[in-house]
């Protein structure tokens, strides 16, 4: 199906979901007007040929609880009144031309438990206010223009599950908070992150996928990784590590493109020492 979004849309002043997902064929702009519709709780344009910006009034939909523009063609910044939609809990982005910041008051988003906001050209650096979103389960972004430090407050979320930030321009260390919190996937591939990896894994340790490849590590791969409770996935490649591979769980089931490309590696399931 093809077509615009029709301003008189907006005299459906009663209307609390407006889902138009996967239509492929829509486009033209997101109408102003839409803003002024008081109960509107789901806004879904996913999948269509959505372009312009996200209007700077969304914030005026107080009832929001999800948005989801993903795979569409919009531009321009987040507006700084989305902070505003304190009954958010899922803020789909991906897909898009977004640039711009992350507003920096992203904490007032306090209900929100999912921030995908991955494949857009989204710059400047996280903001550590995100830490304060008690609620947020799973933060995507990834395939962006971000750079600066991972705050470690993030490692100290309290629900955190999925945290990907590959393909950006993310520097510094690793927070060893990271590696001891409730995250079980961790996707820091393809950044500019530097020093060692901190030894600092235990039993409460338990990740799905660890990928920490295409970076600037060195130094040893910690003998606390044996200790987690579990590590499904791990990839340690294109860096500059050195040293023995440590023997046991979870070295003993990986194969060796979990480690190529680094300084100077060995042992099990590379050459050995």
């Amino acid at each position: 199906m093809t077509g615009t979004i029709s301003p008189a849309i907006c005299r459906l002043t009663r209307l609390s979901s407006l889902t138009i997902a996967d239509w492929k064929g829509i486009s033209g702009e997101i109408p102003k007007c839409i803003t002024t519709l008081p109960f509107l709780r789901i806004f879904d344009l996913i999948g269509n040929k959505i372009s312009g910006e996200i209007p700077s009034s969304i914030g005026r939909l107080h009832l929001l609880t999800v948005l989801n523009f993903a795979d569409n063609l919009i531009s321009g910044p987040i507006p700084t009144s989305l902070t505003s939609l304190s009954s958010l809990m899922h803020l789909d982005l991906r897909n898009n031309k977004i640039s711009g910041e992350l507003p920096r008051d992203f904490s007032r988003l306090g209900m929100l438990s999912r921030a995908l906001l991955s494949r857009n050209f989204i710059g400047g650096t996280i903001p550590s206010s995100i830490s304060q979103i008690y609620c947020l389960a799973d933060l995507d972004l990834s395939l962006n223009q971000i750079s600066g430090p991972i705050p470690p407050t993030i490692g100290k979320m309290a629900v955190l599950a999925t945290l990907n930030l590959d393909s950006n321009k993310i520097s510094g260390r690793i927070p060893p908070s990271l590696l001891v919190s409730g995250i079980s996937d961790l996707n820091l591939s393809k950044n500019f992150l530097d020093g060692i990896i901190p030894d600092v894994f235990g039993p409460r340790s338990y990740f799905t996928v660890i990928d920490l490849s295409f970076n600037k590590l060195r130094g040893n791969i910690p003998k606390s990784m044996i200790s987690a409770s579990y590590i499904g996935h791990l990839d340690l490649s294109h860096n500059h590590l050195c040293g023995r591979i440590p023997a046991g769980s979870p070295f003993d089931h990986l194969e060796a493109s979990s480690f190529t490309y680094n300084d100077c590696l060995c042992g099990k399931p590379l050459k050995t020492c």
